[in-house]
């Protein structure tokens, strides 16, 4: 644990040390990245104390999960990794580094703290390293940080939307007993969805709304255990056949809405994270339906 917070601190430092960082408030500088180690290194140790003690301990090894959950899991590693690259960007914003130095080492730092975690899962007999997470974690870095690089904005969105499924009462301790639990745990629940606005492809003075964005999602349907396709409850005897979903549907880029009051517009930037419920066109195997996401 210890090594691995050393490792931490020295990407951390690497990553500061080696981006450009003209015209910085250095007060703010020193408050905020002590802030943040020290916040990391309390969230690794109670993370490695409160969970991983639950379980047994093993040498490090490896564990190809990747074709649990119809991938989903995958998923949503790419969608946390961007949403915590993009969030730390916003944070050392306030240190008056510069935009791209900024969104390094937002990128940096989100990547290294999901690569530590998959380091303890290494560590565990329960789980192990998964090759598969550390592409994704890769992924969804570098979908937020190719964007800022080449673009100086985040032409493409990475949103997650929720609704209740009916399945995790029937595995309740697998799927989640509660609104919390089920909201990490159920994957049937969950949505993600990439978005990209049609006003980028129309010329400047064209009236179509720059607010308007089209998604495009995945979600799965009655999978109830992680690496089979079927699975039978043997109370209502009824068997359940996963599926994969493809959705089409409408958001709103809320960076783009024409706000003039700029406190009222960082507000509402975070709502770029989820999904507004919409009507979406779901295509399912070869049944195609509209709902409401």
């Amino acid at each position: 644990m210890n090594r691995l917070l050393l490792l931490y601190f020295l990407l951390f430092i690497y990553t500061f040390s080696s981006a450009q960082t003209d015209s910085i408030n250095k007060k703010r500088v020193i408050l905020l990245g002590s802030s943040e180690l020290t916040l990391t290194t309390g969230s690794l140790i109670a993370l490695n104390s409160v969970w991983y003690k639950d379980y047994p301990k093993s040498k490090f090894h490896f564990y190809n999960d990747n074709k649990n959950w119809l991938q989903m899991d995958k998923v949503g590693h790419a969608y946390t990794a961007y949403q915590i690259s993009a969030a730390q960007k916003d944070i050392w914003m306030w240190t008056k580094v510069k935009p791209k130095t900024a969104a390094i080492i937002g990128a940096s730092s989100a990547w290294t703290y999901q690569f530590i975690l998959e380091m303890l899962d290494g560590q565990s007999a329960e789980w192990g390293f998964s090759n598969g997470d550390l592409l994704s974690n890769t992924l969804g870095t570098g979908l937020f940080l190719g964007q800022e690089l080449a673009f100086n904005e985040q032409k493409i969105r990475f949103r997650m939307g929720y609704k209740a499924s009916p399945y995790a009462a029937i595995r309740p301790e697998v799927l989640g007993s509660n609104w919390n639990e089920r909201f990490l745990k159920d994957y049937n629940a969950q949505s993600y969805w990439v978005g990209i606005r049609p006003a980028l492809f129309l010329p400047e003075n064209s009236k179509f709304p720059k607010w308007l964005e089209i998604d495009f999602g995945y979600s799965i349907d009655a999978r109830i255990e992680g690496n089979n396709e079927y699975y039978f409850n043997p109370i209502n005897t009824k068997t359940y056949i996963s599926k994969r979903e493809y959705a089409l549907s409408f958001d709103i880029d809320w960076e783009y809405l024409p706000i003039k009051n700029k406190t009222l517009k960082k507000i509402v930037k975070p709502l770029n994270a989820i999904k507004i419920p919409f009507p979406a066109l779901y295509w399912q195997g070869n049944v195609c339906y509209f709902g409401f996401f």
